[in-house]
């Protein structure tokens, strides 16, 4: 049996769904789930958070998702914290095709799942998309420059796109530093690193994301302190 999460579902045709799935050792999948109908229908476990276990058929790229049952309890996750794992599901879905693999982000996933339910800080929203640009080659090192020359705590750096950081001068909007870049390397972020990190993290993503909004940061439209707001 394999196991994996839902990251979204959408009506396909009579009683089936299409289901994006990320799956441990797989990474993303694709696949098509029959609801059924009475007591066997499976619709109230194809829900976020919830670990599944299951098979898979089918030779195409398009797998049919069968004997499906619920491994353990959904991950309780509430309020702006459910929104957060929304943005994680959206992420990984915009960002991450079949043809990725990402075996390595089921743990990375789960693990951060379980961390926000335990008590959320924004800084493993900041974690998680730096495995996730890591693991689909868009992340540079945080540790050396482009030159190779060690990222110094007092140092800033701008950000050179395809090439890496470079040192910079003083504290500006697009400039990060090295003090922040450690932190998120080691993923020791403070609250003081957040702004930059946030902003970095944006940066990056973009060219993955494109121009299409993503639709879990409309949830904090009205929200401004939260960490997904603008």
């Amino acid at each position: 049996m394999l196991r994996g999460y839902v990251l979204h579902t959408r009506p396909f045709r009579d009683s089936s769904v299409l289901v994006n799935l990320l799956v441990d050792g797989r990474g993303r999948v694709d696949c098509v789930a029959r609801l059924g109908s009475g007591k066997s229908s499976i619709k109230s476990i194809l829900q976020p958070f919830q670990p599944l276990i299951f098979e898979l058929s089918g030779r195409s790229s398009l797998k049919n998702l069968i004997q499906v049952e619920a491994a353990s309890p959904a991950i309780p996750l509430s309020g702006e914290v459910s929104f957060s794992g929304f943005y994680l599901n959206e992420l990984l879905v915009r960002c991450v095709t079949v043809d990725h693999g990402a075996e390595a982000l089921f743990f990375t996933y789960h693990s951060t799942l379980m961390a926000m339910a335990a008590g959320f800080c924004q800084s493993q929203l900041r974690y998680f998309e730096l495995e996730l640009l890591k693991e689909i080659g868009l992340m540079p090192t945080l540790t050396v420059d482009i030159n190779q020359d060690a990222i110094e705590a007092g140092y800033y750096y701008r950000m050179l796109a395809d090439e890496g950081f470079v040192t910079a001068l003083g504290p500006k909007s697009n400039h990060f530093s090295g003090e922040m870049l450690l932190a998120l390397n080691e993923h020791k972020l403070l609250p003081t690193h957040f702004q930059q990190a946030k902003h970095l993290m944006r940066l990056m993503l973009a060219p993955c994301l494109g121009d299409k909004p993503l639709k879990s940061r409309a949830l904090f439209k009205y929200r401004p302190s939260s960490p997904l707001a603008k």
